[in-house]
């Protein structure tokens, strides 16, 4: 999964939307996701060199919490469905 710096940067903004939806703090999510806080850290800003993994992980995560605290999800423009279809047999797998 090679993306572009917009679609790390829309990406990213759509991490923080959901973030505040879900009514978790940083910790909180880093905890659910279960990565180390530099790992973490990069998937949730999208940095460039991100594990793909972790990126989604953190989508799956974040869009469980949103649906737990009962608020609307801010939909993901570039990891959608379609984008882990396309993906599949890479190891990537769903975790919500």
């Amino acid at each position: 999964m090679s993306l572009s710096a917009a679609q790390r940067a829309r990406t990213a903004t759509e991490f923080a939307s959901n973030l505040a939806a879900s009514g978790l703090s940083r910790d909180e999510l880093r905890e659910r996701t279960g990565l180390l806080p530099a790992r973490f850290d990069s998937a949730l800003s999208m940095a460039p060199g991100t594990d793909p993994a972790d990126a989604w992980l953190v989508r799956d995560t974040l869009e469980a919490a949103v649906a737990e605290a009962g608020a609307s999800l801010t939909p993901f423009t570039v990891l959608t469905e379609e984008a882990r279809t396309a993906i599949d047999g890479s190891g990537i797998t769903d975790r919500r």
